[in-house]
């Protein structure tokens, strides 16, 4: 298996790291659907190779709404994200915890609106980008370190659903939900391993943490 002829959702796509998996699936023959909320920085993907949607990844309603108009899609990749942190615990102030929870609510919102496509697809994919922080989390990132635990949990509930549908089916797991631990993100490392995320079967990859 391979990248090539899959369609993939990349939401929350209009940073460097977004533009860099574009790059890398457009090039390894993939349709890129990326999304953001702003149309002019969406230009990029768009002259990168993507289709471009402007729709909100934190938005339940957006996203089953974009679900419904593209159809079939065979991989999603929520990278709404950002760090606030420092101050040791003292400083984990509500509105840094607040400024960070969109990153959770794309993971929340992707999952469950393209849940159907993905597991239809003979090689479903769904993807977040979490931190090694999580294994080891401190003070002064405990806001980070707790939205990242969270979206680790949601990514293994939906490998769980992922598996339950095919053995309901009688089926071979074909989809696959994995998290991608960093400790410092390199966009192109990154692009990489979504690239490789078809190079394995989804019975094989359902429910792993790689660490990039």
């Amino acid at each position: 298996m391979s990248a090539a002829g899959h369609v993939v959702i990349v939401a929350g796509a209009t940073s460097e790291t977004g533009l860099a998996v574009t790059r890398a699936l457009t090039d390894a023959g993939a349709q890129v659907i990326a999304t953001g909320r702003s149309a002019d920085r969406l230009a990029a993907l768009r002259d990168a190779g993507a289709e471009v949607e402007v729709a909100d990844a934190t938005s339940l309603e957006a996203m089953t709404s974009l679900a419904a108009k593209i159809g079939p899609v065979d991989g999603v990749l929520p990278l709404v994200g950002g760090w606030r942190g420092g101050g040791g615990l003292a400083g984990q102030s509500d509105e840094d915890f607040d400024a960070l929870l969109p990153a959770l609510q794309a993971v929340r919102a992707t999952s469950r609106a393209f849940d159907d496509a993905l597991r239809a697809s003979d090689a479903g994919r769904f993807a977040i980008v979490s931190s090694t922080a999580v294994a080891r989390p401190l003070a002064g990132g405990a806001n980070y370190a707790a939205v990242k635990a969270a979206s680790e949990a949601w990514a293994r509930a939906v490998a769980h659903g992922f598996a339950k549908a095919a053995r309901d089916a009688e089926e071979q797991l074909h989809a696959a939900s994995v998290v991608f631990r960093a400790k410092s993100l390199e966009p192109d490392a990154l692009a990489a391993a979504v690239v490789g995320l078809w190079d394995q079967a989804g019975v094989d990859l359902n429910d792993t943490v790689i660490e990039i």
